[in-house]
């Protein structure tokens, strides 16, 4: 807890049973009030080392997606009462020892949402990330900052903390369940106004590390130039869009 904030980790997990209990281990538990793990009906052994840790697991029986996990994660940490909400990835991808900066950042009044970028880390090619992915990351994101009015580092971290505040205003309902949520999200964020922050954060690439594919990351990036589209029409009104309308779509506070 911080400033009388409850602090809540969330993990959307898929098939993280080999990496999940490393990633737990390094969260800093005298920071973290709760960590709930939501698992995207996983084809190994998530749920078992999840429950076994003592986590609050939730389960899908059917996969919903990327986005999809993100949407229950997200509710049940406003249910479970969060007044700060960090998303960390069960793939150990990125290190969980940042959770206190981020959710300082957020607690600090500074900053809504905060990013760890990768790309402030330096040494990203040096960390395993794919040529492609690099490249298509600070393309993306240079068309991003010009069409959106912005100046981030990325738009295409997984690793993020958000105030409650965040979670109660935007239309989630609305977004993608596929991997262009989290793009929606940031989209929606700057567009409501809240303030966004970043911070320095390394990440590894494995083989159980979280990835998507060439063809997925081509579908990715089609669906981040159309978000960044849609942000600038409706900024000039000459076109409105569910996912930047908040008089519906917010997070039912109904747990799953």
């Amino acid at each position: 807890m911080i400033d009388g904030q409850k602090v809540v980790v969330v993990m959307p997990a898929y098939n993280a049973a080999e990496t999940l209990e490393q990633t737990h281990r390094e969260i800093p538990k005298d920071l973290v009030d709760e960590v709930i793990v939501v698992d995207d009906a996983s084809k190994d052994e998530t749920v078992q080392v999840a429950r076994r840790l003592g986590l609050r697991t939730l389960t899908h029986p059917k996969n919903k997606g990327y986005g999809g996990n993100q949407k229950t994660c997200y509710r049940e940490a406003l249910c479970a009462g969060a007044g700060i909400v960090v998303m960390l990835h069960p793939d150990y991808q990125y290190t969980p020892k940042l959770v206190s900066a981020m959710a300082s950042m957020i607690a600090s009044g500074v900053y809504d949402v905060v990013l760890g970028s990768r790309i402030l880390a330096g040494g990203t090619l040096e960390g395993g990330m794919p040529v492609y992915k690099y490249i298509a990351n600070r393309c993306l994101t240079l068309v991003q900052n010009i069409v959106m009015g912005q100046k981030l580092s990325e738009y295409h971290t997984g690793y993020r903390a958000f105030s409650r505040a965040v979670l109660e205003t935007l239309p989630l309902e609305h977004n993608s369940d596929d991997f262009v949520f989290d793009n929606e999200m940031l989209a929606q964020a700057a567009y409501f106004g809240f303030r966004i922050g970043e911070l320095s954060c390394p990440a590894k690439y494995f083989a159980e590390a979280s990835s998507i594919n060439l063809q997925r990351s081509v579908e990715y990036g089609v669906g981040v130039l159309g978000t960044s589209l849609k942000y600038r029409l409706q900024k000039w009104r000459l076109a409105k869009y569910p996912i930047f309308d908040n008089s519906s779509g917010t997070l039912s506070l109904q747990p799953v």
